[in-house]
């Protein structure tokens, strides 16, 4: 119910904020204006000092005078004095014309609207893309926020519904406490349904215990999701096939700006960057397999490195030196020459 009065409510607001036109937001600016100069309360008619019901004649006439007391130039040196003259001829405009003078007239008598809609503020402050952004981000979560508030306490009010009807079960209509623990079946809602052994009962049956004050559910009843989103917390043993969980404000989720979508996006997104970083910071710290061996080989052909002169024969090499009966040259002495062939 109350979501349809915020509803109806915010209707009206746009029906309200869409009727404003250019000629209003002209009026807004000039009555701002002139209370920031001729002083708070000050109207169109005050300032030309007619009454309300002034006809365009005695409103020209007015407007002919003050003109005079408010030229230039004869205000020389004064501040602001020629927008306040120019200030006087819009607002002498406005009186004399009979479309905007109504207009004019129906907030003279209702007050200049608070809120004056998004455009009207826009066109004057122009905010960039950034601030938009901005203004966006902390509307949905606000609004993400309140929503969560508004299911806590639902949550609340439910929990505290089924402790009552638990507690009504064990200890009677009369709410006496009872000691030690009393094992009930509390009725959660829904349609009827057979029990185990083929009766009707309705709604959800759940399986309670009550020890005191403390109410809890046995886990090894198959609940169902409202009694699994309200029982999340501590275990309490009762027997080997079962367990209590308990039934109170602390099951509840509690509100948290943490937990809007914009803190929680950047939260995850910094959780990803870090483990990434410390994937790579685990890699460049391990020893890269086959390591020691390049450098046990690269020690052991010393005499292979450029400018030594001589080439240490590998295994093989002499079997595959030759090619079509000539003989393998080798280097020795950094000079090329033939092999000789011994008789």
């Amino acid at each position: 119910m109350r979501v349809l009065h915020l509803i109806a409510f915010l209707a009206v607001l746009v029906t309200a904020v869409v009727a404003w036109t250019k000629e209003d937001h002209e009026i807004f600016d000039l009555v701002s204006a002139i209370e920031a100069s001729e002083g708070k309360g000050t109207t169109f008619y005050s300032w030309l000092e007619v009454s309300p019901s002034a006809s365009t004649s005695e409103i020209s006439k007015a407007y002919r005078k003050k003109s005079l007391q408010l030229h230039p130039d004869k205000n020389k040196g004064v501040k602001n004095a020629h927008e306040r003259f120019a200030r006087l001829g819009v607002v002498a405009a406005i009186l004399r014309n009979p479309e905007k003078r109504e207009r004019y007239d129906f907030f003279y008598r209702n007050g200049v609207p608070r809120w004056r809609g998004t455009g009207y503020y826009y066109s004057r402050f122009r905010p960039g893309l950034g601030t938009v952004v901005t203004f966006l981000i902390i509307l949905t979560s606000g609004l993400q926020y309140l929503v969560q508030k508004m299911n806590y306490n639902r949550d609340l009010r439910r929990i505290q519904e089924i402790r009552d009807q638990a507690r009504a079960a064990a200890w009677g209509a009369k709410m006496t406490p009872l000691e030690g623990q009393r094992k009930v079946k509390v009725n959660l809602g829904g349609g009827p349904r057979l029990d185990e052994d083929g009766n009707i009962i309705g709604g959800r049956m759940v399986d309670m215990v009550v020890e005191g004050d403390n109410v809890y559910i046995v886990s090894h009843f198959t609940a169902s999701s409202e009694v699994n989103g309200l029982c999340r917390n501590n275990i309490h043993q009762l027997e080997p096939d079962g367990a209590l969980l308990p039934v109170d404000s602390d099951t509840a989720v509690a509100p948290s700006i943490k937990r809007t979508w914009f803190l929680s996006l950047v939260t995850s997104l910094l959780r990803k960057a870090a483990k990434r970083d410390g994937a790579k910071i685990e890699d460049a710290n391990a020893e890269p397999e086959g390591a020691g061996d390049d450098s046990d080989e690269g020690s052991g052909t010393a005499s292979d490195a450029p400018g030594s002169g001589t080439v240490t024969p590998k295994e093989g090499g002499a079997a595959g030196g030759s090619k079509n009966g000539r003989a393998a040259t080798t280097m020795a002495g950094g000079r090329r020459r033939k092999a000789v062939r011994r008789k």
